[in-house]
C-alpha cells in the first residue's frame, strides 16, 4: 500500500468514524495496542483489538498476519490456519507469513503440507536464510537428516549472514565423522551470535571437534575423501584446509587447550596465506588474520575456547589481561565478522554416526 492510498484510506476512515465517535480510533493505534497485548502474552485482548483494527482496514495484510500469529501463540491452530493460509497467495506475502504458516502446519502435524509450503516460499524468496533454516528444522524433525543438512547448507550459500543455518549445520556435523565443518561453521556462528546459550553450546562442540581432529589424523583423510564425492568439486578447499591444519599436529603435544590452539591456529593462518588464500578466499580466515595483525588473536582465542576448556582458567586470564581483553571486545563490537557471498565450498554431505537426533 503506497502513501497516497494510505492517506486516502485514512481520510475515508475519518469520514466514516465521525458519525461513530465511540469507535473513532485510528487503525494504526489499534494495531499498536494489539501488538502490546501480544508481546505481554495477553493473546485474548490482542485478538480482540486486532479484529477491531481489521474492521477499519479489512484488507490490511499486516493486521491479518499478526492476527493469525496471535491465534497461533494462543494455541488456536484452527483459527490461525484459517487466517494465515489465504495470505500465502497474497501478492504481499512475505517471508514472515511463510514462517508463521510453517509453525502452524507443524503444530497440526501436517508435515507434508509444511514441506510443500516451504518449497513454495523458497521459490518466491530463494535467498531467505530464515526459510531454509525452518525447512531444515522440519526435515530434521521427520528424520530426513540429509535433506535437513542440505537445506541449512543451501541457506548458508544463499544468505551467508543469517546465523541460524550455521548453528544447525554445526550441530548436525557434530553427529558425523567430519569435524572440519563443525570447526568452521561453529566459529562463524559464535561471531554472529556471541552471547547466548546457543553460543555456549556451539563453543563446546567446536572445542571437542578440534580434539577429534587432532586425536584421529585419519579424519583429515576421510574429510577429503567425502569432499571428492561432491558434485560441486569442493574437495580442493577441504584438501587445502587439511594440508595446512595437519602440519600443526606436532604442535599439539600436551593436549588441546586454548594455548595449544592459539599456536596451532596461528601457524595454520601463516600456512594458509602462503598456500591457499588466493585460490580460496574465506571471510573467517581474513577476520582471524586481522585480529592477529591487531595483536588481539590471543584474546580472541581465549574468548572462543576458554569458557569451554576451563572456566576458572578463563576467568583468571581475563582478570590478568583485562585491558587486552576489553580492547578485543570493543574491536569485536566495532568490526564484526561478515561472511561473504560466493565463498561456498560445501555440498552438505555427511555420515550419521549416532542417534542423537
Amino acid at each position: 500500500m503506497n502513501i497516497r492510498t494510505s492517506l486516502l484510506k485514512a481520510f475515508l476512515i475519518v469520514g466514516v468514524l465521525s458519525a461513530h465517535p465511540a469507535i473513532a480510533q485510528d487503525s494504526k493505534e489499534l494495531y499498536n495496542t494489539a501488538t502490546k497485548f501480544m508481546r505481554s502474552g495477553d493473546y485474548s485482548n490482542a485478538i480482540l483489538v486486532f479484529n477491531q483494527a481489521l474492521q477499519l482496514e479489512p484488507e490490511n495484510f499486516e493486521f491479518r498476519k499478526q492476527l493469525g500469529f496471535t491465534y497461533y501463540l494462543k494455541g488456536d491452530l484452527i483459527k490461525a490456519k484459517s487466517v494465515i493460509e489465504p495470505l500465502l497467495s497474497n501478492k504481499e506475502a512475505d517471508i514472515q507469513v511463510f514462517q508463521i504458516a510453517g509453525n502452524i502446519y507443524i503444530g497440526r502435524e501436517e508435515y507434508k503440507v509444511a514441506q510443500r509450503m516451504y518449497e513454495r516460499g523458497l521459490r518466491k524468496f530463494p535467498n531467505s536464510g530464515e526459510l531454509y533454516n525452518d525447512n531444515g528444522s522440519l526435515l530434521m524433525n521427520i528424520k530426513l537428516y540429509d535433506g535437513a543438512l542440505k537445506s541449512w547448507i543451501k541457506g548458508i550459500e544463499q544468505d551467508p549472514t543469517f546465523p541460524g543455518n550455521y548453528y544447525n549445520a554445526t550441530k548436525t556435523y557434530n553427529y558425523s565423522n567430519n569435524p572440519l565443518w563443525c570447526i568452521l561453521y561453529g566459529e562463524i556462528f559464535m561471531n554472529m551470535e556471541s552471547f547466548t546459550t546457543r553460543t555456549a553450546e556451539i563453543r563446546t562442540i567446536v572445542l571437542e571437534s578440534y580434539k577429534k581432529l587432532f586425536n584421529d589424523p585419519s579424519l583429515f583423510e576421510s574429510a577429503v575423501a567425502e569432499a571428492k564425492k561432491s558434485k560441486r568439486g569442493n574437495s580442493e578447499f577441504v584438501e587445502a584446509y587439511r594440508n595446512c591444519m595437519s602440519k600443526q599436529i606436532s604442535v599439539i603435544t600436551g593436549g588441546i587447550d586454548p594455548d595449544a590452539l592459539i599456536m596451532a591456529r596461528t601457524r595454520f593462518l601463516l600456512d594458509w596465506y602462503n598456500q591457499a588464500a588466493e585460490q580460496f578466499p574465506f571471510a573467517l580466515f581474513d577476520f582471524q588474520r586481522e585480529l592477529l595483525r591487531a595483536g588481539m588473536y590471543e584474546a580472541y582465542n581465549q574468548w572462543l575456547f576458554g569458557p569451554a576448556a576451563n572456566q576458572a582458567n578463563y576467568k583468571a586470564w581475563t582478570t590478568l589481561h583485562k585491558q587486552e581483553y576489553d580492547a578485543f571486545q570493543q574491536y569485536q563490537r566495532r568490526n564484526p565478522l561478515k561472511p561473504r557471498a560466493d565463498e561456498y565450498y560445501n555440498d552438505g554431505k555427511f555420515t550419521l554416526i549416532n542417534s542423537g537426533y
